[in-house]
């Protein structure tokens, strides 16, 4: 299975646009992600559909935030990508008539349940303006941005 990489690409790239004095078009996020600007452009539509991003289209145009990093949960961005599967685990046979491999589904699935829940608390309580904090002290220590 495919890794899905999305939201760690998205938050990437809302760290850069919060510090651009103006909006970035899909061609400059895609070489600071190193992918495609038809993938940027499909993956911020989600973003801009929540309310997260402001698409300018012309001249000049691009990418902006809505709104301030600290009104931005990571868990509202794991939304607007379309909550992505978590795990690549499942359970077996879901049409089974076996007692026994229902009981097996059924612990399976609610052990996942539980994680995805635990997995979106966390993100929930996390703003996108707390994965910057320090940012400026760590770049004067390391020397890069």
């Amino acid at each position: 299975m495919r890794l899905d990489r999305r939201l760690s690409r998205v938050l990437h790239a809302l760290l850069h646009l919060d510090q651009m004095d103006g909006p970035a078009t899909s061609e400059l996020i895609a070489q600071m992600l190193q992918t495609n600007p038809a993938v940027v452009r499909r993956t911020m539509s989600g973003l801009r559909d929540a309310g997260i991003v402001l698409s300018i289209k012309g001249h000049g145009g691009g990418w902006s935030l809505m709104r301030p990093l600290d009104k931005i949960t990571l868990y509202s961005i794991y939304q607007a990508l379309g909550s992505p599967q978590l795990f690549a685990m499942g359970s077996d046979d879901e049409e089974t008539d076996c007692l026994l491999a229902k009981a097996a589904n059924a612990a399976t699935s609610d052990a996942l349940a539980a994680a995805k829940k635990q997995f979106e608390l966390s993100l929930n309580c996390v703003t996108v303006a707390q994965l910057a904090e320090g940012f400026e002290e760590k770049t004067r220590a390391s020397g890069e941005r």
